[in-house]
């Protein structure tokens, strides 16, 4: 079962690890809670989900894909399910960085392998990594990059 307070943790950690970074894509947002934990803390974000009912935030009722233009500074996914990928293809294709929680993968592949491949994948795309483990229940392990 995930944390409640999984959207305000991983928003405190985005802040403080990412601190000039003021514009963010929360890519498969689903509500927008994440962007409202974002928002609340001085940051612009807007974000990207096919579902119609959601907060009253910026938010982009379509799918994210690479071709997005970018106008962010930071690319971030909480159980972002099969859009993780993405986010981090997309980070190393605009040199931006990423924060992802993953939750599970977009091809069926056990979690600790998952993990495994996205630190590669994000690695072999030029990206610096770090593994952070959020204080929450849960899917906690967040995989940060950067150029």
């Amino acid at each position: 079962m995930a944390d409640h307070q999984r959207f305000e943790l991983f928003a405190d950690l985005l802040v403080r690890r990412f601190p000039e970074k003021k514009r963010v894509y929360d890519v498969a947002g689903g509500m927008g809670k994440l962007n409202v934990a974002l928002r609340s803390r001085g940051r612009e974000c807007l974000s990207f989900d096919r579902r119609r009912k959601h907060l009253d935030v910026p938010f982009a009722e379509r799918e994210f894909t690479l071709d997005e233009p970018c106008a962010a500074d930071l690319v971030v996914g909480m159980h972002a399910d099969g859009a993780t990928r993405i986010i981090v293809e997309y980070a190393a294709q605009h040199r931006v960085p990423f924060a992802v929680v993953p939750c599970c993968s977009d091809n069926s592949m056990p979690y600790k392998p998952w993990m495994r491949h996205l630190d590669e994948l994000a690695r072999g795309l030029g990206l610096h990594t770090e593994e952070v483990l959020l204080p929450m229940r849960g899917r906690a392990r967040t995989l940060l990059g950067w150029p």
